[in-house]
């Protein structure tokens, strides 16, 4: 079953505001992409511009809720995907990213479901 994640809606009126449930459908997979700190430094050593851009480079996520028919992703996972890939939407000034399983490259996570090996 998949995972209810519950937001805050505009009132109609000066009522206070009321939250709604968010069911993310089928095999959708709802992640929060963590904010980039500005500049950063390579293994290298050198320093690299915040609004430097790397082709083709894969992103991780933090899985926030999935939809009913992902089988192998869960809420709190890691997720590897490809930026380009995605739809962004944003709730409560919060952003996230919603995928397709199929678009998710890797998951690290803590369950042990006899992965590769890999660990990060």
């Amino acid at each position: 079953m998949g995972y209810r994640a519950h937001v805050v809606t505009q009132p109609p009126s000066n009522a206070a505001p009321s939250k709604q449930p968010i069911t993310v459908l089928f095999d959708r997979v709802l992640v929060q992409v963590a904010q980039a700190e500005g500049e950063r430094r390579s293994r290298a050593g050198i320093l690299i511009p915040a609004t430097a851009q790397m082709a083709r480079r894969l992103m991780w996520a933090e899985t926030v809720a999935v939809g009913p028919h992902v089988r192998a992703v869960k809420a709190g996972d890691q997720v590897l995907f490809n930026p380009e890939d995605r739809f962004e939407v944003e709730v409560q000034g919060e952003e996230y990213v919603i995928l397709r399983e199929r678009d998710i490259h890797a998951v690290a996570s803590e369950r042990i479901d006899g992965g590769t090996g890999l660990y990060l």
